[in-house]
């Protein structure tokens, strides 16, 4: 089966149908096969996008990959101070 990657939008939504699902006395077996999502992952969703409107969790994953590309800056220059001292200390 192809993995299938959700926008934080299409998770939100997923959620409120679930939670109206829920609401109605299916049991989470019947709320995940409607949602064609397994049962941890439902949870992690529920976990991590719990409360959150569309517009949040759309920022939420901006800044992931913000913090991402940020941590990459950070090491690179690292490595660049380091091999600069390396140098300059004659170690080469």
């Amino acid at each position: 089966m192809k993995r299938k990657r959700h926008s934080p939008e299409q998770i939100i939504r997923k959620l409120r149908d679930a939670d109206r699902m829920l609401s109605e006395g299916k049991d989470i077996a019947a709320v995940c096969q409607a949602l064609e999502v397994c049962e941890a992952t439902f949870h992690r969703w529920r976990n991590q996008y719990g409360g959150m409107k569309a517009n949040e969790a759309k920022r939420l994953k901006e800044l992931a990959t913000e913090n991402g590309r940020l941590k990459k800056l950070v090491a690179d220059q690292a490595l660049d101070i380091q091999i600069l001292k390396e140098v300059s200390a004659g170690n080469f």
